[in-house]
């Protein structure tokens, strides 16, 4: 049993802890900001690999993840629900690449105007409140501490420190490669909406959940802006209703947003004590289960 420190609480850092924990190692978590407090917190958090490489190892971890993810829904607690939803084109388009990681994939013809191809498949849909309470819980059950703490370089001390600080890793991996791409999403009023919709060519997307509908999106890289800009809203809340129709009239409930930590590649690597982990862009939650099983493979 080793001494752990994995630093970072958003949804890669949570898991990674619950997985080493499982497996006997003592885990105490250090982090800036709290779980509720992340960019995490901010995810529409539909399963999808996006901005994330590379291809082969995204596949694989998101494979991973997904058949956890099939367990979990079976747990109400959790906020993890399997939900049927269609992906859009304006185009005709091959099957995604990341095809093979879902059970069925279904080409779909009822599609919205001005479309011309889409697929549909049952995909989980993660409501990140109630997840990273769960997550948390899990932790502390298991004998996990969490400390709020301002590093300025990773921590001494621990027979292995697993790095899950994200954009941090820019300073605390002194990693540059590492980039914001800054998401702002909405949150509506749910209209009893009970499928996602997503035009991954904007991005446009709309994620129902239980009590509200998370609409989406922006992908501005290097931006570091957190606060919601007013005319980026109006402009998601435009496309998300030409995509879906039942959104007009649905009252705005609050704004957000996330920046998230992409990379060229996700890096997934140990060296000498320190196990990285980190640069999983728009895809934190869709891999999260997958890369916390190969840190606790380098753990060892």
């Amino acid at each position: 049993m080793a001494r752990v420190v994995v630093v970072g609480a958003g949804v890669v850092g949570l898991t990674c802890a619950v997985r080493l924990l499982e497996e006997g190692h003592r885990v105490d978590l250090l982090a800036r900001d709290l779980p509720l407090e992340s960019t995490s917190a901010v995810a529409a958090a539909l399963w999808y690999p996006y901005l994330s490489l590379p291809r082969e190892r995204v596949l694989n971890w998101g494979a991973a993840s997904y058949a956890e993810f099939v367990a979990l829904a079976g747990e109400p607690e959790t906020g993890v629900r399997m939900v049927t939803g269609t992906e859009v084109h304006r185009s005709r388009t091959p099957d995604p690449w990341w095809r093979d990681a879902v059970p069925s994939l279904d080409r779909e013809t009822a599609l919205p105007e001005g479309y011309r191809d889409g697929w549909t498949f049952v995909t989980p849909v993660v409501e990140m409140p109630l997840y990273l309470r769960w997550l948390l819980g899990r932790v502390d059950a298991l004998g996990g501490t969490l400390t709020r703490m301002n590093l300025s370089a990773l921590p001494t001390g621990a027979d292995l420190v697993v790095n899950c600080s994200g954009l941090g890793a820019r300073l605390l991996g002194q990693d540059r490669t590492v980039v914001p791409v800054r998401g702002q999403v909405l949150l509506v009023e749910q209209v009893g909406l009970d499928r996602w919709y997503l035009d991954g060519e904007v991005p446009t997307y709309v994620v129902p959940r239980s009590r509200d509908i998370v609409v989406g999106g922006t992908e501005q890289a290097g931006e570091w802006s957190r606060t919601p800009d007013p005319a980026t809203a109006a402009d998601i809340l435009a496309r998300a209703r030409r995509l879906v129709p039942e959104l007009a009239g649905a009252r705005v409930l609050r704004h957000k947003v996330g920046l998230r930590p992409v990379r060229p590649a996700l890096r997934v690597e140990r060296v000498d004590y320190v196990v990285h982990c980190y640069g999983h862009g728009g895809a934190g939650v869709t891999l999260s289960w997958g890369t916390a099983e190969e840190v606790v493979s380098l753990v060892g």
